[in-house]
């Protein structure tokens, strides 16, 4: 690839200038710093258009936060391909501080992490296994997404049920009309017809 795949990636921080100064770590790795990243919500990630992907490969975008006190912590943001020159990643909801103990190992585990500056890197993959860990990372998101579903709704069900509960007297639960039950029932179906993302806020 020669000195040009310096100039393979690029990084737009938003309302910073355009980089392209990806340092090369291996054949197939690249890293590149950001300086404050507390203050970074937004970064695009690219091609440059001056090199591709070579045949069968693809690229996995890593991100990893600044902490002197603990191991790198690479955190995988997507990925990049042929077909897929470029991607916006937000990053200001990813935690700084999370739970390193759990943390499997990636393509840049073995690398140091820089104490004052965040860091980008980019690791070059056989397109088959970029496919497979994206196939799985969707699923795992697909459960979260169903366990945090779950919880709202149950909770929902909850809170409404609750305002219409009758004393029952001295040593007795209260008591909840079934039609309440029902009503609960075609009001969320109601709401999700309307808006399936309502539960979120």
């Amino acid at each position: 690839m020669g000195d040009a795949t310096q100039s393979m990636f690029g990084l737009l921080v938003s309302g910073r200038l355009v980089r392209t100064d990806f340092e090369r770590l291996e054949e197939t790795k690249f890293m590149i710093n950001i300086q404050s990243a507390e203050s970074v919500n937004y970064i695009c990630v690219f091609l440059t258009g001056l090199i591709p992907f070579p045949e069968g490969t693809a690229g996995f975008v890593y991100f990893s936060w600044p902490d002197e006190h603990a191991r790198p912590n690479w955190q995988l943001l997507g990925t990049l391909s042929n077909q897929k020159p470029s991607a916006i990643y937000k990053l200001s909801n990813l935690k700084q501080h999370i739970d390193l103990t759990n943390q499997p190992s990636n393509a840049f585990s073995q690398f140091p992490s820089v104490t004052i500056n965040a860091q980008i890197g980019i690791s070059i993959e056989p397109l088959m296994d970029i496919e497979a860990q994206v196939a799985h990372t969707e699923n795992i998101q697909n459960v979260s997404l169903f366990v945090e579903f779950t919880q709202k709704m149950v909770q929902n069900l909850f809170n409404f049920v609750s305002s219409y509960a009758i004393d029952a007297g001295p040593q007795q639960c209260p008591m909840v009309p079934l039609v309440t039950i029902q009503k609960w029932y075609e009001n969320f179906e109601r709401k999700l017809n309307l808006n399936p993302n309502f539960w979120k806020s």
